[in-house]
């Protein structure tokens, strides 16, 4: 079988990996041939770029698969799919992006052409699985994101230290500034708090966070962008794992932190309060709440057995989604 995967492969320009570049060489392993499109870094250059792959592989290909996104993204996925729709191939748009909800309120004549002509719509969350069918689409199925399990070893954690590990691109989205909120209330508590925040810069929101984190008189870990092994190793010194978010669905970043035994604290945002049981895999909080966010963390400081609670069912949850369970439902759909 041969599949065109269109999506935002971009790690090599310094961004972080997505779907894109997880998925597809998952599938190769399952012996599907995978075509890719695209690597350009300029959007326009990328979605044309797009257009022309899917143009030379459209007597090739069985299935074109769609990364999906919310924002200016968006757009690739329509083209995309009304050329896929042209040429009688059967498209599945994977819905990423946390603000799809609103792009159906929104655009909902455009919504419907991408959507309801799709072979399949896949939803990574159940609450988008939900929006959809609730605007009417009956061709959405959930297939959550999935992580090889094994590649992360767990740490037991009986002890639990003020260390916060923040994880993803710098976004005004994920609401970086936040974090050195939450590090600015710990440190009236406990001042040997230490945070490190981890990914590359995507808005130029990277700049902003260090400066606002100066401003405050924090001292802050910023990294940069890591590859998977280094931010692996690194989360081995740290108890907590804070996503801050302002939209969200199964953040691969939570996924693997919860793999490594990290306690999670989150925004309840979009489909988190879908992804993550709160009080059992992970504490969630409100939207841009730092001061509940700190209090969250110093509530599992003073509280060590819950806090190794949330740590190892989390880490139990998270062993659902493994590649060997989760590609039984992606070759399903696409025999």
């Amino acid at each position: 079988m041969k599949i065109l995967y269109i999506g935002n492969q971009l790690s090599k320009h310094g961004l972080n990996k997505t779907t894109i570049e997880t998925l597809g060489p998952n599938l190769e392993k399952e012996c599907i041939e995978v075509f890719y499109a695209s690597n350009k870094r300029i959007f326009l250059f990328r979605m044309l770029d797009m257009l022309f792959t899917l143009f030379k592989c459209r007597n090739k290909v069985s299935y074109v698969l769609i990364d999906t996104y919310s924002t200016k993204a968006f757009w690739y996925a329509f083209f995309c799919g009304y050329m896929s729709n042209f040429f009688n191939i059967k498209y599945i748009p994977i819905l990423h992006g946390g603000d799809l909800p609103n792009r159906l309120q929104l655009n909902p004549k455009i919504s419907k052409i991408l959507f309801a002509n799709a072979y399949k719509n896949v939803a990574p969350s159940g609450y988008l699985k939900k929006i959809f069918e609730e605007n009417g689409f009956n061709n959405v199925i959930h297939i959550p994101n999935a992580i090889e399990v094994d590649s992360y070893a767990f740490k037991s954690r009986t002890h639990f230290a003020p260390k916060l590990l923040w994880v993803r691109s710098f976004a005004k989205i994920y609401n970086p500034e936040m974090a050195v909120n939450v590090l600015f209330e710990i440190k009236k508590i406990y001042p040997s708090a230490t945070l490190t925040m981890v990914g590359p810069d995507k808005d130029g929101s990277l700049e902003s966070t260090k400066k606002y984190a100066q401003e405050l008189g924090l001292e802050v870990n910023f990294t940069g962008k890591l590859s998977k092994e280094e931010w692996l190793e690194l989360a081995t010194n740290f108890d907590f794992f804070i996503n801050t978010t302002h939209f969200d669905n199964t953040p691969v970043s939570v996924m693997e932190a919860m793999a490594l035994g990290l306690a999670v604290i989150s925004t309840n945002v979009g489909g988190i309060p879908y992804f993550l049981d709160n009080e059992n895999t992970a504490i969630l909080v409100n939207d841009n709440d730092h001061n509940q966010m700190a209090t969250a963390i110093t509530d599992l400081i003073l509280n060590n057995k819950k806090a190794s609670q949330i740590s190892e069912t989390g880490r139990k949850f998270i062993e659902q989604m493994d590649w060997e369970l989760i590609k039984i439902k992606w070759i399903s759909i696409l025999q």
